[in-house]
């Protein structure tokens, strides 16, 4: 059995029906016991999204939701949907939403016990995120160390680095022939520039650059939908239909049954917006905010705006001008869309632009989840050298990514996001009588400070 085949028959263990329905019945039960708040406390969230920082902590809570979007709005939104739709076919897209949907319950429940359970380093940061609160508040430091270990591994060889090099470098190949070495060279110079200045530089080009490519990827897409505006609605009968019902090959596409769609669906949106994964907690815990409840709700914003909004976009796209069922795929096939409402060139600059921007971003916010969990699990018993061993290895692997197969890239880093996402997860379980409690107490405070205010 040669080493494909081995990935290929972990990643459907690993992404079988108990990942599937841990991950989506953990979100099916956060949002019942908190009361959909994913929908009733959506406008508080978003307007705390502009409250000016206060507490201790590294960042503002924006620059923290800043950072933990910019590793996941990345590859996942054009070529992840891109993927999804041409193998499970449009239902994949109804999936996503559903695994986005549960997921911001999920988001908000792990970055709050996040910022409940960070404590501070030896060198005086912040340090938060799973690991954190599965040693402190479930008493389970093997169970910490395991979730450290694969999301080193996310790090090194999922999202943080092949997928995104990769996207990149075919990109910049494709709309203007850069060859894969001066891809590889440039980019690995750019990351080595940003992440050896260490979180706070990371957040401050977080907070530049994400707002503005993903508006500006968000008025492409909407320049679409407006020039096939007749099809939208048949565009999302489409989706809805096939999400319960088996897809013909039709073009160049193969057929999907619906627990394909149902599959890839689930696995691609949480490789978009990591609900689960536990990577986003990471970045909320150095948030500067005495509430966590707050930091949750500020970081559960994160999944909508990846899958319901920019995720969304793509797909609607892909399906209304017709190229989910052609013969390309990938970035090809976003750029094949853009192409469709006006020129090809204008749909390589949208898409290739797009995609690196993502990308570059992913790669600047995994850098920093690695480097944490590498400080959890080594401590200081690697000496002063110790993250700069890791910061070595991490651009060591940005310059390989690029001479790295698709198809196994894809395989692998499914494979490491499931893995990291198990621990978490029985984590969320095992403190989720911790986490209806801080939400009820933050609520019947703020509730009770309306009324004082009021009757003042």
């Amino acid at each position: 059995m040669n080493f494909h085949a081995l990935l290929t028959d972990i990643n459907a263990i690993v992404w079988g029906p108990i990942t599937l329905c841990l991950l989506v019945g953990t979100g099916l039960y956060l949002t019942l016991r908190l009361r959909l708040l994913q929908v009733f406390k959506l406008p508080l969230a978003l307007s705390l999204l502009f409250k000016p920082a206060s507490g201790k902590g590294d960042l503002s809570s924006f620059a923290a939701l800043c950072t933990a979007l910019s590793a996941t709005i990345g590859t996942g939104n054009i070529v992840g949907v891109a993927t999804a739709i041409k193998i499970g076919g449009p239902g994949a897209l109804f999936w996503m939403w559903l695994a986005a949907f549960f997921g911001m319950a999920t988001k908000y429940a792990e970055c709050m016990l996040a910022v409940k359970y960070r404590t501070v380093d030896e060198r005086g940061n912040i340090a938060g995120g799973p690991m954190y609160y599965i040693e402190r508040g479930l008493g389970l430091p093997w169970l910490a160390k395991l979730f450290a270990l694969f999301g080193i591994g996310v790090a090194f060889f999922g999202i943080g680095t092949f997928a995104q090099v990769n996207a990149i470098s075919d990109a910049l190949t494709i709309a203007f022939d850069v060859p894969t070495w001066g891809t590889a060279l440039v980019l690995t110079l750019l990351v080595a520039a940003v992440t050896l200045g260490g979180v706070k530089r990371i957040a401050n080009v977080a907070q530049k650059l994400v707002p503005t490519m993903a508006i500006g990827y968000v008025l492409a897409c909407i320049w679409i939908l407006f020039s096939f505006s007749e099809q939208i609605i048949p565009a999302f009968e489409l989706v809805l239909h096939s999400a319960f019902t088996p897809i013909s090959a039709a073009g160049g596409f193969l057929g999907a049954t619906v627990a394909q769609a149902l599959q890839i669906g689930i696995a691609r949106g949480v490789f978009s917006n990591e609900s689960g994964l536990g990577s986003a907690p990471i970045a909320a815990a150095a948030a500067k905010t005495n509430e966590p409840v707050e930091q949750g709700l500020v970081s559960m914003t994160g999944t909508f705006f990846d899958t319901i909004l920019i995720c969304t976009m793509t797909g609607l796209v892909l399906i209304i001008t017709g190229v989910w069922n052609g013969d390309t795929a990938g970035a090809a096939m976003t750029s094949a869309a853009f192409a469709s409402g006006g020129s090809v060139i204008v749909g390589q600059y949208v898409v290739t632009i797009a995609l690196v921007c993502f990308a570059f971003t992913t790669i600047l916010g995994w850098h920093y989840y690695g480097e944490r969990c590498w400080h959890y699990l080594t401590g200081n018993r690697l000496g002063q050298h110790g993250i700069k061993i890791y910061q070595w290895l991490f651009l060591g692997l940005i310059a390989a990514g690029a001479f790295i197969q698709l198809d196994l890239i894809w395989m692998l880093a499914d494979t490491v996001n499931g893995l990291m996402a198990i621990p978490n997860l029985i984590a969320i379980i095992g403190l989720r009588d911790v986490i209806l409690a801080e939400t009820r107490h933050y609520f019947a405070k703020r509730k009770q400070l309306i009324v004082e205010q009021i009757t003042a």
